[in-house]
């Protein structure tokens, strides 16, 4: 029996894990167009300006900094920062998923994610917290690409708005 072959949760969790992915780094994406309509510039500028920033969390403070300035228009700013503030509400469950090695219980045929992160306690370290691909685990995939597709529609909203560039 090969890894994971005998959950049934394991093959579903691959795909959703893969469509997590991809609808997380399509709507990361839509900040090029967030950048160049609050920073006055064009698209290929705010490409160089996001793909400077290496990092989701340093492309979406840019982005909120711009809207919090004082000439952005209250309404606007407030449909950017609910945006911003969705799409960062799943970082979490994608960095689980997108972060995580695989254990697989040959025996049951069970899988299983184990995070690769360490957390510093008082006087230890706690490495490898583990958790089931269960049904609750697709469900939460499930409904953080539902989110994801819901903060992308916004942001596509808001650049037609307020014609931004695309």
């Amino acid at each position: 029996m090969t890894p994971g072959e005998g959950d049934p949760h394991f093959s579903q969790l691959l795909m959703l894990v893969g469509r997590l992915n991809y609808t997380w780094t399509n709507t990361e994406s839509l900040l090029i167009h967030l950048i160049a309509g609050l920073g006055g510039t064009d698209t290929e500028a705010a490409l160089v300006i996001f793909l400077t920033l290496n990092t989701t969390r340093a492309r979406v403070e840019l982005v909120e900094r711009l809207v919090k300035l004082e000439r952005v228009d209250p309404a606007l700013r407030e449909r950017v920062l609910t945006a911003t503030r969705d799409m960062m509400r799943q970082s979490a469950l994608r960095n689980r998923y997108s972060h995580c090695i695989y254990s697989f219980d040959k025996d049951a045929g069970t899988a299983r994610t184990i995070l690769m992160r360490i957390a510093d306690r008082k006087d230890k370290l706690k490495i490898g917290q583990t958790e089931e691909v269960d049904e609750q685990a697709i469900t939460s995939i499930e409904n953080a690409i539902d989110a994801l597709q819901d903060v992308n529609r916004a942001i596509w909203k808001i650049v037609i708005d307020y014609d931004f560039p695309t």
